[in-house]
């Protein structure tokens, strides 16, 4: 079993829900996604669940290349370090996590703001790490189409370095203040980092004092094997998807190795699955309305989502037909995570459609539902197995499905000992009970 209670993180991609099309429903806001109300709303009911924190996923373009995703993908979002800084001043404990691309920013900026979002937030601040595989997005940044897979990787390996040396530009104790001598730093204790790699020229140090948590928490969730190499590398969580417990202790276990393999203890990085919980009076409820939801996305857009997952155009193919010949792994510069899931489906003998309608309405990720006490009962089996740290929260329709959980599953698991009823005491890096990192240039810290 897992030490500890599980880690819950509410995460939004969409900010109407989980589902592709959860804008569709007739309960589903509108405008609103786009004030502060309607998230500040939100983060309330997580914080007086007690919840980790919220996880704000990113895109930096409309999806729009393929027919139907202008007409009918509803994908404008707020830009998720603006977002949490507004909440920050809403919320006093819950943990931040937000979305930021390697490939399209610039290491000191995004050091920058990470590193103000901590101090803003008395060290809540969390950086999910991104590679960013949608050619949308490279369209928007003077590029053709994706850069290739491995180098996306290899510039995010120098980013990350040079973002967590500029962190640790400042040391502890460097910022003096002494009104009489007039010396507002220790300069032996402020470093610059000269640093010039292939990607990047950084001379440092970072115009923001050392964070609250020494680093921000790393989030990641390539499960490619070069996103697991990665992870196991520089990350602290880990998002992972999974489709049974069995798979999770597979995955952990490999996991392991690798943390092993980097001389890291397999307690300094969490695996959290995750899961679409539906809560309902009863599981039948639970699954007829989430089946009626899956009726909201068009078979067009279907279709055109797995060609973008599968790198493969489908459009003059059968949806009765088998999926043809994917690209090989090694020379695709897309999504890997994605082409794996499509790659694992069609083995099975699905069909297009079959394979089309699970990854456009799920992602690939279980759907957990039933009654609070069904979907708690899941939960635990997975936590007791060791097969997850806890779950990133897929909520398929905002605010209802968020506010249930709380209001509802919760209890649950604090009832069975699974889940805080009151927030430790700490930085979000101390609740995951994740240790600071030493300062990379202060040699008392080593």
């Amino acid at each position: 079993m897992s030490s500890g209670y599980m880690i819950l993180s509410a995460f939004f991609f969409n900010p109407q829900g989980d589902h592709r099309m959860s804008w569709r429903y007739p309960e589903a806001p509108t405008t609103e996604i786009f004030d502060l109300s309607f998230y500040q709303k939100l983060a309330t009911a997580a914080e007086d669940a007690r919840l980790d924190a919220i996880f704000i996923a990113d895109h930096v373009a409309i999806w729009d290349i393929l027919p139907s995703g202008l007409a009918h993908f509803a994908n404008p979002r707020l830009e998720p370090i603006t977002l949490l800084s507004a909440l920050s001043a809403v919320t006093k404990n819950i943990g931040l996590i937000s979305t930021i691309s390697s490939s399209y920013w610039e290491p000191y900026n995004v050091a920058r703001q990470v590193a103000s979002l901590d101090h803003l937030s008395s060290g809540r601040a969390s950086w999910n790490l991104v590679t960013s595989a949608m050619p949308e997005e490279a369209m928007n940044f003077g590029r053709d189409g994706n850069a290739e897979h491995a180098t996306r990787y290899q510039r995010a390996h120098e980013f990350i370095s040079i973002v967590k040396r500029l962190w640790d530009s400042w040391e502890d104790g460097s910022m003096l203040f002494d009104k009489a001598s007039g010396d507002f730093a220790d300069v032996e204790k402020v470093h610059s980092l000269k640093f010039e790699g292939e990607h990047f020229k950084v001379r440092g140090p970072l115009n923001v004092p050392r964070p609250p948590q020494g680093h921000p928490v790393v989030v990641q969730a390539g499960s490619s094997d070069d996103g697991k190499n990665f992870a196991t590398q520089h990350a602290d969580l880990h998002f992972a998807i999974l489709k049974s417990k069995e798979e999770g202790a597979a995955y952990r276990a490999d996991i392991d190795r690798r943390l092993a393999a980097r001389g890291r203890a397999p307690e300094s990085f969490k695996v959290l699955p995750g899961i679409l919980p539906v809560v309902a009076k009863s599981r039948s409820e639970a699954l007829e309305r989430q089946a009626f939801l899956e009726t909201y996305i068009p078979d067009r857009m279907q279709l055109d989502l797995l060609s973008s997952w599968s790198g493969v155009d489908l459009s003059g193919y059968s949806p009765d037909d088998q999926m043809p010949k994917l690209p090989d792994d090694a020379t695709y510069n897309g999504g890997r995570t994605a082409l794996d899931r499509v790659r694992k489906m069609a083995e099975t003998g699905a069909t297009i459609r079959e394979i089309a309608t699970t990854l456009a309405n799920t992602g690939a990720v279980p759907t957990i539902a039933g009654t609070a006490i069904e979907v708690a009962d899941q939960l635990e089996e997975w936590f007791v197995s060791g097969a997850a740290d806890g779950f990133n929260l897929m909520f398929p329709l905002l605010p209802g499905d968020w506010l249930t959980f709380c209001r509802e599953v919760v209890p649950e698991l604090q009832r069975r000992g699974l889940f805080r009823t009151e927030y430790e005491a700490g930085t979000f890096r101390d609740r995951l009970r994740l240790k600071k990192p030493a300062n990379l240039f202060d040699s008392s810290d080593k």
